[in-house]
């Protein structure tokens, strides 16, 4: 025991002071570690710091400090009534918001586009935030419901027919191809080295679009039989709704399960029904709006979220189509793929406007916002196949080799396990698609679409407004649209990325 207490060791005197530790969190810390770390992140932070001087600032000295705020007409954004250097002249954007955001659609329907915007975000909204509820019935109503509703708030006019009626004419449709191109068959034959040829092509097809002409006379007669009656929209719309319910019915499992099905399709036409009485649209619904009187940021919308949409889809099934072991849907995939990504975007959008109607019969014809839609949907969903096609191969084998031991079939594979995670993988891919598409929607003006840039170029010519700033102005103004509408997009892709990985986080 006196060995350990005289071994034992009590320092009398206090240690030296050490210095305080380096600060690593907050402001201080980020400029001490991050900004001032090394010479050259020293000179990258002051090169920085002159950038943004030189360019936020006078952004800030134009569009807040010397802008213009009040005013009748250009005499106000001049400097020499102003008595300063006048930034930015915010009474032209005042006098040409309506232009800027509904085009030339007539004012006294204006009330319809801002009903469609306002049913957009309510039945959105609930989509993007995770925790409400009724996703399914949020996301049927959205992606089904939403757009015919649209349609007819926006374009206007009534149906004159239901399913029954539409079905007839598009089979009616399709017979009148065939055997016009079986006639003109027999008409080139006339003049034609291989005349015996072509005449025996062409009565074969004659006689199988006869045939189909015979095949479809019941229906056809059915049809012509209701547009004879005074009630022919309700009459078609009960006959449907009573086949479509049966169906319904008998696919959902008959007596035994089948119930369920049949109440939903019950509901859904009840549905349809309200909203038909409520439009109008089996006395002709509301007044026509022509699509070249359609303008602005609605163009910009209507087709930036119809591409989004209808692109993914499109993406999806050419992305499986490309990956299939059927050397059919495999080669026809791919070509699919490399034309649409082979050609520019302003071709196919004259290809989609002037040659498209070339292609159709003369009885038929398409909207030139119809034909523009069309082609950006095909072309945005062959780039959208390659992203979701990188997500795919990001998938292991064993996961589809795990589900097939479980007995899942191709599909329960596919739609459950695989391509969850593979749309997964590529979320920044897609979204970053969908951005470039909503700022190349301003191509559409080559085709006679007036969209947010193409109103505010035409709104250039008023001399009311003439003056230097104004053209600065409204590029600003649209900049600062297309900044928030992107930058909404982005941030909300970042929030659901990081979400949807949260088994990744640390």
């Amino acid at each position: 025991m006196s060995d350990i207490t005289s071994s034992s060791f009590v320092r009398r005197d206090l240690l030296d002071e050490r210095p305080a530790p380096v600060k690593t969190t907050g402001f201080v810390g980020l400029v001490r570690t991050r900004l001032f770390n090394s010479p050259t992140n020293i000179l990258l932070t002051i090169v920085g710091a002159l950038l943004l001087w030189f360019t936020i600032i006078p952004s800030v000295k134009f569009l807040m400090v010397d802008a213009v705020w009040t005013g009748k007409d250009r005499t106000a954004c001049l400097a020499e009534n102003a008595g300063f250097t006048v930034g930015a002249c915010w009474p032209y954007i005042q006098a040409k918001l309506p232009q800027l955001i509904y085009g030339f659609y007539p004012e006294a329907e204006r009330w319809r586009v801002n009903l469609t915007l306002v049913l957009s975000v309510v039945l959105l909204v609930p989509l993007l935030i995770p925790r409400l509820p009724s996703k399914g019935l949020n996301a049927g109503l959205f992606f089904l419901a939403f757009p015919v509703v649209a349609f007819f708030l926006l374009h206007g006019g009534g149906i004159k027919g239901f399913g029954l009626s539409w079905t007839a004419d598009l089979l009616q449709l399709f017979d009148d191809s065939i055997i016009g191109a079986g006639q003109a068959l027999l008409g080139l034959g006339k003049t034609s080295s291989a005349a015996p040829l072509l005449w025996v092509v062409g009565n074969v097809i004659v006689l199988v679009g006869t045939a189909i002409y015979w095949l479809i006379f019941p229906l056809t007669w059915l049809r012509d039989q209701l547009q004879g009656t005074g009630q022919s929209v309700w009459a078609d719309f009960a006959i449907t709704a009573a086949i479509v319910s049966l169906i319904a019915f008998v696919l959902g499992g008959g007596l035994r399960t089948g119930g369920r099905a049949l109440t939903s399709s019950i509901v859904t036409f009840a549905a349809i029904a309200i909203v038909i009485k409520l439009m109008g649209l089996d006395h002709g619904g509301l007044p026509i709006v022509q699509t070249n009187l359609w303008g602005g940021l609605l163009v910009t919308l209507v087709v930036s979220v119809t591409g989004i949409v209808t692109s993914l889809p499109i993406g999806i099934a050419l992305a499986l189509g490309r990956r299939s072991t059927i050397p059919l849907i495999r080669i026809f995939s791919i070509a699919f793929i490399e034309f649409w990504r082979g050609v520019p975007l302003i071709t196919v959008l004259f290809f989609a406007t002037y040659m498209l109607p070339l292609f159709l019969p003369g009885n038929f014809t398409v909207d030139g916002l119809v034909r523009a839609l069309i082609g950006i949907s095909l072309f945005t969903g062959a780039y959208q196949a390659e992203n979701v096609r990188g997500g795919l191969a990001a998938i292991p084998r064993g996961q589809g080799e795990a589900a097939a031991a479980l007995g899942l079939s191709w599909w329960k594979t596919t739609s459950l396990i695989v391509l969850p995670q593979a749309l997964r993988h590529v979320i920044p891919n897609l979204v970053n698609s969908f951005i470039s598409l909503f700022k190349d929607t301003s191509l559409v003006s080559i085709v006679a679409l007036f969209d947010l840039l193409g109103s505010l170029r035409a709104s250039f010519s008023d001399p009311k407004w003439s003056s230097p700033s104004t053209a600065f102005t409204g590029f600003a103004f649209a900049g600062i649209i297309y900044f928030i509408f992107c930058f909404g997009m982005s941030r909300y892709s970042l929030f659901v990325e990081h979400r949807l990985n949260a088994h990744r986080r640390n």
